[in-house]
């Protein structure tokens, strides 16, 4: 199996995984921003969680600005959505699945 296809695939539990939680708690809660941070910062392992993935967004952002311009990544707007509307774990697998088909496209053009 390519990583072009693990990557893709990752982008299934990405979405589902994390949703999966969410979605319960914003129906029980609405968009209740108060109550969300309150419970994201309930105490200190979740504080943790919160913490490790703001900072890893940030690396993220910053290695797909850069990596994007690099290999010429065609809608690279979409792994920063995905990553502020889902998080991480569907932005980064969807930006290395557009940066691989980036990258197979330029092989094969100079294959040819």
């Amino acid at each position: 199996m390519s990583a072009r296809t693990q990557y893709l695939l990752l982008c299934v539990p990405g979405f589902v995984l994390p949703y999966g939680q969410f979605v319960p708690w914003l129906l029980e809660h609405g968009l209740d921003g108060g109550t969300f941070f309150r419970e994201l910062f309930a105490n200190r392992i979740g504080g943790f969680f919160a913490m490790d993935v703001l900072v890893s967004t940030v690396a993220l952002f910053t290695f797909m600005s850069v990596e994007a311009k690099r290999v010429a990544v065609r809608a690279r707007w979409l792994p920063v959505a995905a990553t502020l509307l889902v998080g991480v774990s569907l932005g980064l697998p969807l930006f290395l699945y557009l940066r691989e088909t980036t990258r197979s496209q330029l092989d094969s053009r100079l294959a040819a």
